[in-house]
């Protein structure tokens, strides 16, 4: 898990996917929302458009690889709501086939009964999320669950006598008003106790805990086995985490799942989960990961944990797995279990490898160590003995081959993020996506390598999901620009032209600050922060690999932590300076957007940019370090990119991070900015977006204020998506082009 501030691009449209039945707690819409094809006006993209577009969620392939189900969410922005479908397709791209057609949402297919059935994701007649079946054509629907709990996700047993389902558990970690004091049935408030009472969007007054039922191929019973028993630790991980942390041994005994056995302070600061393997016939549970006598060390919770005892054992040669293990998968021969795994414990954004654990001897063997940037996603191939993985490098995901030896091969090749890899028959699946795309469906040939980066011949599309908006809309071109920082280092940043783009013409331009702020700057597709409708509304896009970007190494990368206002503010300012050497780059017309830390950036550019910009937009953004440090909930990330509290007035690495603070460069704003937040965040807490903003207009500055109470860090609702979009290019056209 790389549960970084902002960069979920990916993984918020997979857990879309999955979660679809029951999406931010809304009714099923009154009609049926499914495929559009919208008037396009000029062949211009517009928010609405963006909209109207299907995106592919969750995804299964059928045994004999011959066929595959897929999830599709569909946006109403009239009824603000959202509606998610089942569709098949032969893994050759024919036959596609729309298998449900109510008006309340089903999600998360899988094929089970050999292929013969598929299971799906639904609401009762109740609201609660149950299992249902229905035949490979969509007939024959059956409630398979009856519980009084919804199921957020499930998998069947390889044997299909069982099935492994996740359901919410209440925590009472906000406090029971109810249980502590009878008499007020009407109070609302929260009695506290410990760190992480909230997470993400939420209160944590329940967790996700995995359950065995069993089945007897035409309903679940209704007594499951509670993996964790009476333990108040959640598996899945929230915020993102979903089945794909659990998995099923081969012969159906065993699950393994993902847990971080941490709470409060010490889950707060924490980021060591391990993979538990839990025997059903005996009951028994084992740690994978570290010795059955291990005991972490006591940590100072104010400061990283980069240089603190619980990571000796990595100095010591010990392999205790002490960071993030996630997402296991046994072999198809069942001798072994691989997972994702990184190496320390409190920092998220470390290098995720491949680890392969050998279930005889308890060996453990990481494969990727060539691979100089994170796996993050991977599937074993049929032989057992090869593993297929996808990874960044160099601003583009593509898929990689490694054996059990380590030797990694490149499979795939061109201008395209991949997100995702499994089997279908002798072929591999893959979602691809580019600036220029959204995601679609592609099947890849492993026994054809990529000849070289701009080979994409082994891959071939399946679904055309969102191919009237590419057939009826006029893309602007993306290209990769190298170019030097201050210290002489290569910078890779990717300029976005204008539709029909007119190298005579000067165009205003815009500087893309990525968020993460370890997250990659490749050939991602959001429907917010997208970089077509940016290029469609006559602007350029500089978005730069800046220092602390994985796909460069590892000291690239780590660079960043504890030096926020470092080399990467350098990367920033040389790229777009960079830019503007270009005859159509209009130096006189720059405007900086971002998110998150990108957003951090704005606000800190603001008050350093020397004249360069003129507009700024700062989405949830981090405006002042001390107030993050308190308020935001996983002091893990705090800690290590900090460095740890502001009280620590002796540390000179903190109290530089603090002395560089935003809010600490506010006498220099000049420069018209937007602040932009959700009030259900409370990874940023939207107080960061008010302060800002009321520090620029008591300065004198231009400032605007966009608050969404009811969104997080994100913007999910239709007409809240159509709100940003539309202040944000009313903000940059007032200041930009007028």
């Amino acid at each position: 898990m790389n549960s970084k501030i902002f960069g979920y691009m990916a993984i918020g449209a997979m857990a879309m996917g999955l979660a679809g039945c029951k999406q931010s707690g809304e009714s099923a819409p009154d009609t049926f929302i499914g495929r559009q094809t919208p008037a396009v006006e000029n062949r211009t993209l517009t928010p609405e458009l963006l909209w109207a577009m299907g995106r592919i969620g969750a995804k299964d392939v059928s045994p004999d690889g011959k066929h595959i189900i897929y999830n599709v969410s569909y946006y109403s922005v009239e009824e603000n709501k959202s509606h998610t479908v089942i569709y098949s397709i032969n893994a050759d791209g024919t036959d596609e086939k729309l298998l449900t057609k109510q008006n309340g949402s089903e999600s998360a297919p899988k094929f089970f009964d050999n292929g013969n059935k598929i299971a799906f994701l639904a609401a009762d007649k109740d609201g609660v999320t149950q299992l249902w079946a229905m035949d490979s054509d969509g007939s024959g629907r059956k409630q398979l669950s009856h519980g009084d709990r919804d199921i957020e996700d499930y998998l069947f047993s390889p044997d299909g006598t069982m099935v492994l389902a996740i359901h919410p558990v209440s925590t009472n970690a906000g406090g029971s008003i109810a249980d502590r004091h009878a008499d007020l049935p009407k109070a609302t408030g929260r009695v506290i106790d410990d760190a992480m009472f909230r997470h993400w969007d939420e209160w944590i007054d329940q967790i996700p805990q995995p359950f065995i039922y069993h089945f007897n191929g035409s309903e679940l019973s209704t007594d499951p086995i509670a993996i964790l028993g009476d333990e108040p630790f959640e598996s899945p991980l929230r915020p993102f985490g979903g089945m794909e942390q659990l998995a099923w041994s081969n012969d159906s005994k065993q699950v393994a799942y993902t847990c971080r056995k941490k709470t409060g302070l010490d889950y707060a600061t924490s980021t060591d989960s391990d993979i538990f393997l839990y025997d059903i016939a005996s009951g028994k549970t084992t740690n994978l990961c570290k010795p059955a006598d291990y005991v972490a060390s006591e940590v100072d919770y104010t400061r990283s944990l980069k240089d603190q005892s619980v990571n000796d054992p990595i100095k010591q040669g010990k392999d205790y797995n002490l960071g993030y293990d996630t997402n296991p998968k046994f072999s198809p021969d069942g001798t072994k279990i691989a997972w994702q795994s990184m190496e320390r414990d409190g920092y998220e954004s470390d290098r995720n490898r491949l680890c392969i654990l050998d279930l005889a001897t308890g060996n453990k063997t990481y494969v990727t160590e060539a691979f100089e940037s994170n796996v993050d996603d991977y599937c074993w191939d049929r032989d057992s003995k090869t593993l297929y993985f996808v990874g960044t490098w160099h601003g583009t995901t593509h898929i990689y081959r490694t054996n059990l030896d380590g030797q990694v091969e490149k499979l795939t090749g061109g201008q395209y993020d991949y997100t995702s890899v499994a089997l279908c028959g002798d072929q591999l699946l893959a979602a691809r996506q580019s600036m220029k795309e959204a995601s679609e469906l592609f099947t890849i040939n492993p026994k054809a390598a990529a000849k070289d980066d701009n080979d994409d011949s082994n891959a071939t599309q399946v679904t055309h999901e969102n191919q009237y908006f590419a057939d009826n809309i006029d893309w602007g071109n993306v290209e990769p620009r190298w170019s030097k920082s201050v210290d002489g280092k290569d910078i890779l940043s990717w300029i976005v032209l204008p539709p029909n783009f007119d190298a005579s013409k000067k165009y205003p331009t815009l500087l893309f600050c990525e968020g993460g702020p370890q997250s990659p700057v490749s050939q991602f597709w959001s429907y917010r922060w997208n970089m077509q409708i940016m290029a469609a509304n006559g602007y350029i896009v500089v978005c730069p690999n800046r220092r602390g970007l994985p796909g460069f190494g590892m000291e690239w990368l780590e660079e960043i932590s504890t030096n926020y206002t470092g080399r990467c503010m350098d990367d920033y300012l040389s790229a777009i300076d960079d830019a503007c050497t270009l005859p159509y780059v209009d130096k006189d017309r720059l405007g900086c957007v971002g998110a998150s830390f990108g957003g951090f950036s704005v606000y800190w550019l603001a008050g350093n940019h020397n004249g360069r910009f003129k507009a700024f937009i700062a989405h949830d953004g981090i405006y002042n370090l001390e107030q993050q440090y308190v308020e935001t909930e996983e002091a893990w990330f705090t800690n290590w990119d900090l460095g740890g509290a502001p009280w620590h007035k002796d540390d000179a690495t903190i109290q530089r991070t603090f002395r560089n603070s935003p809010h600490q460069f506010v006498d220099r704003w000049d420069t018209p900015i937007l602040c932009i937040h959700g009030e259900k965040d409370y990874r940023i807490v939207a107080s960061q977006a008010m302060a800002a903003f009321n520090a620029a207009r008591f300065r004198g500055v231009p400032a605007q204020l966009l608050i969404f109470p009811d969104e997080n860090h994100w913007v999910l609702k239709p007409q809240n998506g159509v709100l940003w979009q539309r202040t944000f290019f009313a903000w940059l056209d007032k200041w930009l082009k007028n």
